[in-house]
């Protein structure tokens, strides 16, 4: 699936794993439902809230154009007690 990019280590996305809060970059074109079904089936979790919003835009310039870059949105699912994402797990 195209729609979910890749998961999102920073520092904030780092503490929120310890509130079993999960960030990914997903398609600026996807919508909360869509996500969710998929981290649903894709990881078999249950999600029980998510949050998004749009990174902010970085201007650059090449030559005389102002150029901006494709943007997408940033997604922070809260998974139920005792679930957890594989790709985040110690082991």
């Amino acid at each position: 699936m195209d729609e979910v990019k890749y998961p999102v280590l920073t520092e904030k996305s780092i503490r929120l794993l310890e509130r079993n809060q999960y960030t990914f970059n997903v398609d600026s074109q996807s919508n909360k439902t869509k996500i969710k079904n998929w981290i649903e089936h894709f990881f078999d979790v249950k999600v029980i809230a998510m949050n998004s919003y749009r990174l902010p835009e970085k201007g650059g310039k090449r030559g005389s154009m102002i150029v901006h870059p494709i943007r997408c949105k940033r997604m922070i699912i809260t998974l139920r007690t005792g679930d957890s994402i594989p790709l985040f797990s110690e082991q």
